[in-house]
């Protein structure tokens, strides 16, 4: 599929956190397949700190999607379209001879037309973006089981070794010291355990009674102190959680980078179909998946990683549930299970 040998190669992904993690794992197969090459990753801004000190990469561009939208919707178009040939002259100053649009949304397939490189591969390309690449590479080729499927597959119509598959999320030395200050605070020696209960849709969420129980089981247990992790969006959501049980709350008081930092030092991560849940995989660390109207996978790669999905009839529904909120596919999941699932993995 490829030509030549590419001086300069840009992967484009640019939003989703559990996307990008996942989406990690090519890199490094890619700087096996080309060691001269120089990589690089176009994100949005608030990405960018998952990628920057990954060792085989050249460097992290960054969309300016936020002035962008300003500018549309303060219909300058004279001003976007300024800004848009600016951003265009910046990716062609590289030169990049090809760009994987892993994405394959029609922003993304822009930002790899406006590139001008020789050789454009699309994953799953769609709205329009198909005909900006020159070739296309199914979704759909992998195995479903395992995690970021997609992405392996495309590695290997692209010729690369990508297993075993290895995610890469970089950690830079002021986001490890500053939650060296919070393990401090918080846990000390003993270690600590993170939960991650929020998504941008409820029909991924575990129920609140169920994480309260969890809580409150680890403390019995294990006497260990548990944090719960989020962003700013979901410290609501995480009050009606921390005022009925004894967890740390620290969503919306860590910056991404950090939030990731505190998963690679936990015990335990126990979360929902959330990009922080899948970085307990990258980071290899216990992690437990609790999966309902959405299955990414079943298999995460990681001996130390589970996967708690109940499959009924109606899921995945993904974006579409029936069954009027109930969510029994989540339901079914209870304290207890997680605690004898997550039990061999703090034996070991």
């Amino acid at each position: 599929m490829l030509t030549g040998q590419p001086a300069n190669i840009l992967i484009i992904r640019l939003s989703a956190i559990g996307d990008i993690v996942m989406a990690s794992g090519l890199i490094t197969p890619l700087r096996r397949a080309y060691p001269a090459s120089r990589i690089y990753w176009l994100a949005q801004p608030e990405c960018k700190p998952l990628l920057e000190a990954h060792p085989d990469l050249a460097g992290v561009i960054v969309w300016p999607r936020r002035e962008w939208a300003a500018r549309w919707q303060a219909r300058d178009w004279r001003g976007l379209w300024l800004a848009v040939r600016q951003f265009r002259q910046v990716l062609r100053g590289y030169h990049f001879d090809l760009v994987l649009d892993l994405q394959g949304l029609l922003k993304s397939g822009l930002m790899a037309w406006l590139s001008g490189a020789r050789q454009r591969i699309g994953l799953g390309s769609r709205e329009g973006a198909q005909y900006l690449m020159h070739q296309v590479v199914s979704r759909h080729g992998g195995n479903p089981e395992h995690i970021g499927s997609e992405y392996r597959y495309l590695g290997t119509q692209l010729g690369l070794a990508v297993e075993p598959w290895r995610m890469g999320i970089s950690l830079d030395e002021t986001s490890r010291e500053q939650a060296d200050g919070l393990i401090h605070t918080h846990a000390g020696e003993k270690g600590f355990m993170v939960i991650c209960p929020f998504t941008t849709r409820p029909q991924k969420h575990w129920f609140n009674a169920h994480w309260i129980e969890l809580v409150e089981k680890i403390n019995s247990r294990w006497q260990l102190p548990v944090l719960m992790l989020g962003g700013p969006a979901d410290q609501e959501a995480a009050r009606a959680i921390s005022r009925h049980c004894r967890v740390i709350d620290l969503t919306g008081q860590t910056r991404l980078p950090v939030a990731a930092a505190l998963i690679a030092r936990c015990r335990l991560l126990v979360g929902v179909d959330t990009g922080l849940t899948h970085m307990g995989h990258a980071f290899r660390v216990p992690t437990l998946a609790l999966f309902g109207s959405t299955r990414p996978y079943l298999d995460a790669g990681s001996p130390d990683s589970r996967v708690i999905y109940h499959a009924l009839d109606c899921s995945p529904c993904k974006r579409h549930p029936v069954c009027g909120g109930r969510f029994e596919c989540l339901r079914g999941i209870t304290a207890d299970e997680v605690m004898d699932t997550a039990q061999p993995l703090m034996e070991e």
